[in-house]
């Protein structure tokens, strides 16, 4: 097993951060296997989504809809409403797993792998690519 840790930027906003072309890269020497994605942070996760058409806003809006970032939130520290960011692994998960066949990532056309951010209180985040032949 090969692995890499990558860093991404935020800016302390909240985003969904396109990584597809990062994990191509890192999966371009390989075979056939999987590429696991895992961020090690309780506040952010990974999805496969279309990006660049207005969907990875269209996420954005509908978390802040499913949660908040209001004061009903257990969690208190940090910004307000940051115990909804808390909460946000339990719906994007912080990790995927993605064949990958002949060093090519099998995504469908307009499928990417995004990291899934709403924590402004963390401007970088910590990405781990683990590729396991198979």
């Amino acid at each position: 097993m090969r692995s890499e840790e990558i860093e991404i930027r935020t800016g302390g906003t909240e985003r969904v951060v396109d990584l597809t072309r990062r994990i191509a890269e890192f999966c371009r020497d390989e075979q056939d296997g999987l590429v696991n994605v895992w961020v090690p942070h309780a506040t952010a996760g990974v999805a496969v989504i279309e990006t660049g058409a207005g969907s990875d806003d269209d996420l954005l809006e509908a978390l802040r809809t499913l949660l908040p970032g209001d004061d009903r939130w257990s969690h208190r520290h940090g910004s307000a409403g940051h115990g909804r960011d808390h909460v946000l692994p339990a719906i994007i998960a912080p990790s995927m797993s993605v064949p990958v066949l002949g060093g090519r990532m099998a995504l469908g056309t307009w499928q990417s792998v995004c990291l899934v951010d709403t924590n402004v209180d963390n401007a970088v985040r910590t990405v781990r690519l683990s590729f396991l032949a198979g």
